[in-house]
């Protein structure tokens, strides 16, 4: 019955049209041909007609204006219209005698005029029904070419306005640019959202007066992405220069992390949207820099090659998983407690021998599969592998050398990743204990609540879980305190300038005691010299895994550390 009346009530809806003349004829003459379609409300004079225009506000769809009135004619209600900023939502149709005054109700933002005497109905009608269709429009397109935050172009208006620019100028060189706020999602995090939206505001705010100076256009293409197109530039540190400057009363410049990526097209010979994902590669190949002038970068032959290179390993990701080209190394770890280092475990790692390339490097293919979305697969394929070593290790060697498999935040957020571990146990008849989880410090960052909840589910089930890479993140010690986990795997860069009493070697001091105060383990990544094990070993550190000992190698080379 509800839908009933609502669908009732939306066939009974008619827009709005307000008559405003001070000759009663003449508006009973209008309400008539209009009423059959419209509802009608009706005005003596200006002065009322702006009361009802304010009324009604946006529920008005239409004023027919007679210009001769008392009080107050229809050239001041329309220049009060203009003034207010009514006349852009509400379209007017001037009623007049005189041809002289058309061009002057035009020039004041009237939509169109109905000549006295009036014409056939049906025109009428024809007239009011096309003024308000255009005006109606306008207003869809209006709300759609802007992004609503921070009123630059909306993307698919950009695209367009910049394809006519090409048409409009194509002599003119033009650039690119893809501008981007590194982290920004952690920002969001940790200050809030509305926080967020006021930075990307401000940034808004620093191109649009970067582009008084260069011209060109600027939209908002998604989440903290900003694309420019606007004429070559020699000197692209404006532009980071005037969002800084914009920036600076909301972060300091320490918590400022841009980024910006150029693509110069000289002979226009690709489309706008090849442009731009050149321009976005240049920019995310910034991703792990922070400093000098690795904050801009411009598209070049090289990316060039890299992008046909990037597109070769997507395009054999899955004849690689089903020839298993990808092969699984361990980089075994030592407990240096005792007296003798002893193995204690090991990291599998993954390697790909391509049978065109050779071997690729795992930071040229692991960063381009997490942007792809085909991470899960390949971590899933070295979970099964490294699940089935363990027991073949166990059956050869007679003994237990549990192995750490790296998890991804996009491992975790798929929701059988428990289920899916929990079965590749099981099946090569292994116990949790055996099989453990590291865990980047940046997805403990990126999701805490929820990674959390994960990794109590797998502590509980027997499984161990490391945070990896600790130190290379954002992570507090606050953080530190509240996340579940069994060790702590120290980063390389801790290790790589530790000397007796300076000051890297007292950081490693601090970590190791944080640890021994939260009751987890410590495993120290990278080491390569003796002399850095003894330091870390009189320091009290529990694990060692590095060059040292061992670089990563094929399963059957591990029973000599056996």
């Amino acid at each position: 019955m509800r839908d009933d009346n609502k669908l009732c009530e939306m066939q009974d809806f008619k827009r709005t049209v307000l008559i405003v003349d001070d000759e009663a004829l003449n508006r009973e003459l209008l309400g008539n041909i209009i009423e059959t379609e419209y509802k009608v409300i009706f005005a003596s004079d200006g002065k009322e007609a702006l009361e009802k225009i304010h009324t009604y506000g946006d529920n008005l769809s239409l004023v027919l204006l007679d210009l001769l009135m008392p009080v107050l004619d229809g050239y001041e209600v329309l220049k009060t219209m203009k003034e207010e900023g009514s006349i852009t939502d509400i379209p007017v149709i001037v009623l007049t005698s005189e041809k002289s005054s058309e061009i002057e109700s035009l020039k004041l933002g009237a939509a169109d005029f109905l000549t006295k005497p009036y014409d056939l109905p049906e025109v009428i009608l024809a007239r009011v029904r096309h003024s308000i269709q255009l005006f109606e429009n306008s207003k869809i397109i209006h709300a759609t070419e802007f992004d609503k935050l921070t009123l630059l172009y909306s993307p698919e208006f950009f695209f367009e306005y910049a394809s006519q620019f090409d048409q409009r100028f194509p002599d003119t060189v033009m650039d690119a640019i893809v501008i981007n706020f590194t982290r920004f999602h952690l920002l969001n995090q940790l200050k809030g959202r509305n926080f967020g939206d006021e930075v990307l505001n401000a940034m808004a705010d620093g191109i649009r007066k970067v582009l008084l100076k260069t011209g060109g256009i600027a939209g908002r293409n998604e989440a903290d992405y900003f694309y420019l197109y606007v004429p070559h530039q020699n000197d692209y540190g404006i532009f980071l220069d005037k969002i800084n400057e914009a920036l600076s009363s909301l972060l300091k410049p320490s918590e400022t992390r841009l980024r910006l990526g150029v693509y110069t097209d000289e002979k226009h010979s690709f489309t706008m949207l090849q442009r731009f994902d050149h321009a976005v590669q240049a920019c995310n190949s910034l991703r792990s820099k922070t400093s000098g002038n690795s904050d801009i970068c411009i598209y070049d032959d090289k990316m060039s090659e890299k992008e046909v290179f990037d597109a070769h390993l997507l395009q054999d990701f899955e004849a690689a998983i089903e020839q298993k080209q990808f092969k699984v190394n361990y980089q075994p770890k030592f407990n240096i407690k005792g007296d003798k280092p002893v193995l204690c475990s090991a990291e599998a790692l993954v390697r790909w021998v391509h049978p065109e390339l050779g071997f690729v490097r795992p930071d040229l293919f692991i960063p381009l599969f997490e942007e792809n979305g085909l991470v899960t697969k390949l971590d899933r394929y070295v979970w099964e592998e490294a699940a089935r070593q363990i027991a073949a290790w166990k059956k050869e060697l007679g003994v237990t050398i549990p192995v750490s498999v790296n998890v991804s935040r996009v491992d975790i957020a798929a929701p059988d990743m428990t289920d899916f571990i929990t079965k590749i146990v099981k099946e090569n008849g292994l116990s949790a204990s055996e099989y453990m989880l590291e865990i980047t410090e940046s997805a403990y960052t990126a999701d805490s609540k929820h990674i959390i909840e994960v990794v109590k589910n797998l502590r509980s089930l027997g499984h161990k879980v490391e945070m990896d890479d600790f130190g290379s993140g954002y992570s507090s010690l606050n953080m530190l305190t509240s996340m579940p986990i069994d060790v702590l795997k120290m980063d390389k860069a801790f290790i790589r300038n530790i000397q007796p009493g300076n000051k890297e070697m007292k950081l490693v001091e601090l970590v190791l005691d944080i640890a021994k105060n939260l009751g987890v383990l410590v495993v120290a990544e990278g080491v390569e010299t003796e002399d850095e094990l003894n330091l870390l070993k009189e320091a009290g550190c529990d694990i060692i895994q590095g060059y040292y000992f061992s670089k990563p190698i094929p399963p059957e080379e591990m029973s000599r550390f056996v």
